[in-house]
């Protein structure tokens, strides 16, 4: 049996998420970033990080807001975001480019699976895969990966003078070990709360539908920033993705 702390400690975590979401959207209409995409990536990730998220965007995102960077980029300056940001907090935003990406791919998938079971048939469930679970995983993947794409190609195509073409490689290059990381630390722990938590400490199935498969995704993708961000370290230091 699932304890009612869990469910009042899910409802709490998820809401928060949504009005941090709610908060960080209605900020970004009144100071819309310099970078486009970035407008998507704030609210996304304060979707599973709420109030962590919140105090980053706060100090350090509000610096490349455009009427901030623009300015200064007009008269030949270093904007605040590239002079006044640490490095480890520009990892940081580098690793929610890569989280937001993640986070709205799966939202789609988990939903779309679950309100269209042939999907997980489809990538192998009853055939492959004895679990929904891992067909669904698959379908997370492919989505998280697709979204992970787009938004690194309309981080690089507006910051490089270079063809679509080869914007769209260095996306698949800065994108794809940072998005694979960020998906096994996420995966591992969906895993633990699945096959062990829900199913052996509480007796039950964790269902999409459920609250607490949202709250346990907010962890998830916690533990998915852990993994991707030391990736996204040597990635930006090596120069195959853009510093933040």
């Amino acid at each position: 049996m699932i304890p009612d702390w869990l469910t009042i400690l899910a409802w709490i975590s998820v809401l928060l998420g949504f009005a941090s979401a709610l908060y960080v959207i209605g900020d970004l209409r009144r100071h819309p970033q310099h970078m486009t995409i970035m407008n998507v990536v704030w609210p996304a990730c304060a979707l599973f990080g709420h109030l962590p998220i919140l105090y980053v965007y706060r100090k350090y995102g509000r610096l490349a807001a455009d009427e901030i960077a623009h300015p200064a980029m007009k008269e030949g300056e270093t904007p605040p975001h590239k002079r006044d940001t640490p490095f480890p907090v520009k990892v940081v935003k580098g690793t929610l480019h890569c989280g937001s990406g993640c986070s709205l791919g799966d939202i789609v998938a988990e939903w779309a699976a679950f309100l269209m079971p042939t999907i997980a048939v489809w990538l192998g469930w009853k055939g492959i895969f004895e679990d929904k679970i891992f067909a669904v995983w698959v379908f997370d993947y492919i989505l998280a990966y697709l979204f992970g794409i787009a938004f690194q190609y309309y981080s690089i195509k507006p910051m490089q003078d270079i063809s679509p073409g080869k914007a769209l490689v260095q996306a698949v290059k800065a994108d794809t070990l940072s998005l694979t990381a960020w998906q096994v630390g996420m995966y591992g722990f969906m895993a633990f709360a699945h096959f062990y938590l829900f199913a052996v400490v509480f007796g039950e199935k964790l269902h999409v539908n459920s609250i607490h498969f949202w709250f346990m995704m907010q962890i998830a993708m916690g533990f998915g920033f852990l993994t991707a961000y030391p990736v996204n370290w040597w990635l930006i230091q090596r120069g195959v993705k853009e510093a933040m």
